[in-house]
């Protein structure tokens, strides 16, 4: 059926992701980026500040630096993990934008305390829940008004939809379908619903899967001795309040001395690819995205390491992947030295 709005197979699709944020709407759009810009114009206006936190998803980033800057919207960037930062930066702001965890550095936030600080203040707070999905986060009962996803990620889980979703009160849903939405011309195909409702129903048994194997190779690379440092927020003591489990998605930082290039070329299961969220592994150099010739992101504004790599464990199997890294990682060291 073509239908600009109110697809059924599309309504659908919002009512079960709504359903699962634990959301009373949903709105479905045809990218994680269109469901982002969606929401995000539809809080602020000309000469407005929105206050973020830092190493947000590098489109975002571009958005707010790019098209906002023209319209005169100031972005404040902080630490999400100084609330007293967060708490000086937020007077007169119109918006409060979070990512937890973050997109590269899986820096973890208190959302609810952030939410609550935002909430004091009359500020409304956007969240972008891809990487825990709502199997292991769901924001808007910590006190955050809205989540977008893109849904091209964990949501869809096949690595064949390009998708995003916003979810919220009926109110604030009510408001981005009634301006943004219909001009900005994002609308999410009834096909490519089709595809979301499909990868959904297998939502809580992938997110289980990836949390095993990315949480296990996590764990051996930290102890490998060429590794420096991991970042996966599996790897602290505690899960901050609200985050009940991991994703597959995690970077870690290498010791001097190997050859990257030869790493990445010598992996037989992980491929190169800046996505993530379905069945393959994948691996991003940082200094892939350290030398972008286009417009500045989130890792060179904030800092990624140069040796350090983002992995998105897969579903192939735990022993297989660490194989496939171990025989890389060996290959890499020798050839340096």
């Amino acid at each position: 059926t073509y239908t600009r709005g109110l697809n059924p197979t599309v309504r659908m699709f919002e009512e079960m992701l709504a359903k699962l944020e634990g959301a009373e709407d949903a709105i479905g759009f045809a990218s994680g980026m269109s469901a982002i810009s969606s929401a995000v114009l539809s809080f602020v206006e000309p000469g407005d500040r929105i206050v973020a936190v830092r190493h947000i998803y590098p489109d975002a980033f571009r958005l707010f630096g790019t098209l906002l800057a023209r319209m005169r919207i100031e972005v404040t960037y902080v630490d999400g993990r100084d609330e007293a930062a967060v708490a000086s930066a937020l007077p007169g702001a119109k918006l409060f934008y979070m990512e937890s965890p973050t997109s590269w550095v899986m820096e973890t936030h208190d959302i609810g305390a952030l939410a609550a600080l935002a909430k004091s203040r009359g500020i409304p707070t956007i969240i972008d829940n891809s990487w825990a999905s709502p199997v292991f986060q769901r924001p808007l009962s910590l006190g955050v008004d809205v989540v977008v996803h893109s849904a091209s990620k964990y949501l869809g889980g096949h690595s064949d939809v390009v998708a995003g979703v916003v979810a919220g009160s009926k109110e604030l849903i009510g408001r981005i379908r009634g301006e943004a939405y219909p001009y900005l011309g994002g609308k999410l195909s009834p096909f490519d619903a089709w595809l979301l409702i499909r990868g959904l129903r297998t939502l809580p048994i992938r997110m289980r899967a990836h949390q095993a194997s990315g949480l296990e190779i996590a764990r051996r690379l930290r102890d490998h001795p060429i590794v420096e440092r991991v970042c996966h927020p599996g790897l602290a003591n505690l899960l901050p309040a609200g985050l009940t489990g991991t994703s597959g998605l995690f970077s870690f930082v290498f010791r001097d001395g190997i050859d990257i290039r030869t790493f990445a070329d010598r992996l037989k299961l992980f491929k190169l690819g800046v996505s993530w969220g379905g069945h393959e592994s994948l691996i991003v150099p940082g200094e892939v995205v350290l030398q972008q010739k286009a417009q500045p992101n989130s890792a060179m504004a904030f800092g990624v390491h140069p040796r350090s790599v983002r992995l998105h464990v897969g579903l192939e199997g735990t022993e297989a992947l660490w194989s496939d890294l171990e025989t890389a990682i060996d290959a890499a060291f020798e050839e340096k030295t």
